[in-house]
């Protein structure tokens, strides 16, 4: 009896552990001015915006949470660092990566990490 509990119990933490990973996925980004067409963050000065959708690699079940975070800028030496990036349009197959920068700032490059979940 002792036997059969703990299989029993083994195969639902296996199971569950296998649901919750098919509930949560990430990614890494990198744009920037000599590796994507129509970059426009070193540029200029003003508001400037760019857009990047992102697919996921299995739709989700439903609409899940998107979190970014941002882990490399490289930004011109001589101006200020003032910038925004989130994700739009979240949907069950994927997102929009929104970044922007104004006044001065000018970014030759900005990366990071995303990580998509759903709440059980």
């Amino acid at each position: 009896m002792k036997k059969l509990l703990l299989v029993v119990a083994a195969v639902m933490f296996v199971s569950s552990f296998t649901y919750a990973q098919s509930q949560v996925q990430s990614g890494t980004f990198f744009y920037g001015k000599d590796k994507n067409e129509g970059y426009t963050l070193n540029t200029n000065q003003g508001r400037r915006t760019v857009e990047y959708e992102i697919t996921f690699n299995k739709p989700f079940d439903k609409k899940p949470k998107v979190v970014v975070m941002t882990t490399l800028l490289d930004a011109e030496r001589s101006t200020q660092v003032r910038y925004n990036i989130i994700a739009k349009g979240v949907s069950r197959d994927g997102f929009v990566l929104f970044a922007e920068v104004w006044g001065d700032t000018q970014f030759n490059g900005i990366g990071g990490y995303w990580l998509a979940h759903t709440e059980e």
